[in-house]
């Protein structure tokens, strides 16, 4: 309650309405509420929102649009992972619908987190390892409803986000939209612009905000430098071709300081030289043939399924099937390094299917579980190939690690290990510290392929 008093004081004070959306942290009162929905009451009374999102209309066919995060304590997994309630993400299609870009309506997109296909730098070692880059994350179908809606509606002409406590000097701060798929190249952004807002305390050192002034023929970016004096510079122009095209130009290049190569990360795009092409349709596929995987491998690869998997840093990560937007973890270095990693088929011979013949498949591929060929990706040591690891999907197809539970459930776990160490300091007479080292716990997810527990 304090904190929100505090920040509506200070933006209060400066006598113009303002607007806040939520992000991951703005729930976490968890020391004064006991649920979601007590901690969002008091975010919305504090700063005077009738409901978690917002529309305010700002000029002719102008609209400023907030989307908030409303769940911490309930969420599936990490609590950081920045969740829209289906209630809005309703309300936000049907805006969209009553304000085509054909009847010249331009709308400005406001959330904590970036939608997937924002094509916005993350941080491989923090958002993605841990399933909490994108809105909705670990929700396959939401997750990508954004930019679905952004490639529908072209009247989103622009998408600010936070969330990676990254500064904005960089030029993939800020990403320019795409024509429609059909008549150019992937990624397609719609007609977006998406743009990375900074924080007070980035972990790039910078500290920075964004302004944004605009016009019928188009709009600017700027960044407001609070280490220079609150120094305005301009980072990129947009220019209005018509109601569905805008052309944007970038006002500088990288603005570069020492260690801020940490920040890159390398994501695919389709044609560029790291694809390894046959992974979907031959029999066996040596996926990194030429050398064993090192922290320098840069390789990505489509299975037969459409699940995209790749080798960055010395990590396998999963990719969005559609926007190639990392999407989390697989394996992470200490499992993968000096490894080779294959694909190859998996199903009944005879229900592998005939892509090419469809519709003549033998009786037995008509069940549902035939539905897509079958592939095993097995990494092993070529040095010592006795030890292989099958990377198995998770049950909803997806490969990456869904494994970080909630800041709660945590909370839980850690208390639950605080109590077998006060046992064994205080009944069974050991030592803290070196016992402290040899508490283990074990959860009930699969370790096996067993059928039998024991």
């Amino acid at each position: 309650t304090l904190c929100h008093e505090v920040a509506a004081e200070y933006l209060g004070s400066f006598g113009v309405p303002y607007e806040v959306i939520g992000g991951n942290h703005d729930l976490e009162g968890i020391d004064e509420f006991e649920t979601d929905e007590e901690n969002l009451e008091v975010f919305l009374k504090t700063h005077q929102k009738p409901t978690p999102q917002f529309v305010k209309q700002v000029a002719d066919k102008t609209l400023l649009v907030g989307l908030c995060s409303t769940i911490f304590r309930d969420a599936k997994y990490t609590s950081h992972e920045v969740i829209v309630d289906d209630e809005q993400i309703a309300w936000f299609e049907d805006l969209l619908i009553r304000h085509p870009a054909g009847d010249g309506w331009k709308i400005f997109v406001f959330s904590h987190a970036p939608p997937n296909g924002s094509g916005l730098r993350v941080l491989q070692e923090n958002h993605v390892v841990n399933g909490c880059c994108w809105l909705n994350h670990s929700d396959e179908a939401k997750c990508r409803k954004f930019i679905e809606l952004v490639r529908e509606h072209r009247s989103i002409k622009a998408w600010f986000s936070g969330h990676f406590h990254l500064g904005q000097d960089y030029q993939d701060s800020i990403t320019f939209p795409t024509i429609p798929c059909e008549e150019g190249p992937y990624p397609n952004r719609g007609s977006c612009v998406f743009a990375q807002t900074a924080v007070r305390a980035s972990r790039d050192g910078r500290q920075q905000s964004r302004l944004v002034r605009g016009n019928s023929q188009g709009f600017q970016i700027c960044t407001v430098d609070h280490q220079e004096g609150g120094k305005v510079r301009l980072d990129a122009t947009v220019t209005y071709k018509d109601c569905g095209h805008e052309v944007g130009t970038y006002a500088h290049s990288d603005v570069s300081r020492g260690g801020d190569s940490y920040f890159k990360v390398y994501q695919p795009t389709e044609g560029d030289r790291g694809y390894i092409c046959g992974a979907e349709d031959e029999d066996l596929c040596t996926i990194n043939e030429a050398a064993p995987v090192d922290e320098d491998t840069r390789l990505w690869w489509r299975l037969s399924s459409g699940r995209v998997l790749g080798v960055i840093n010395g990590m396998l990560l999963e990719f969005d099937t559609s926007t190639l937007a990392p999407l989390g973890l697989v394996l992470p270095k200490e499992e993968l390094l000096g490894k080779t990693i294959i694909v190859t088929d998996s199903g009944v011979e005879e229900c592998i299917i005939d892509f090419d013949n469809i519709d003549e498949q033998p009786e037995e591929c008509d069940d549902e579980g035939f539905m897509e060929r079958e592939q095993a990706v097995v990494v092993y040591d070529a040095e010592d190939p006795k030890g292989m690891t099958v990377i198995q999907p998770n049950e909803d197809g997806s490969y990456w690690r869904k494994i970080v539970r909630n800041k709660i459930v945590r909370m839980k776990e850690k208390r639950r290990e605080q109590a077998a160490l006060k046992y064994a300091v205080e009944v069974l007479g050991l030592e803290e510290n070196s016992v402290k080292k040899e508490i283990v716990s074990t959860w009930g997810p699969y370790t096996s392929t067993r059928g039998n527990a024991l």
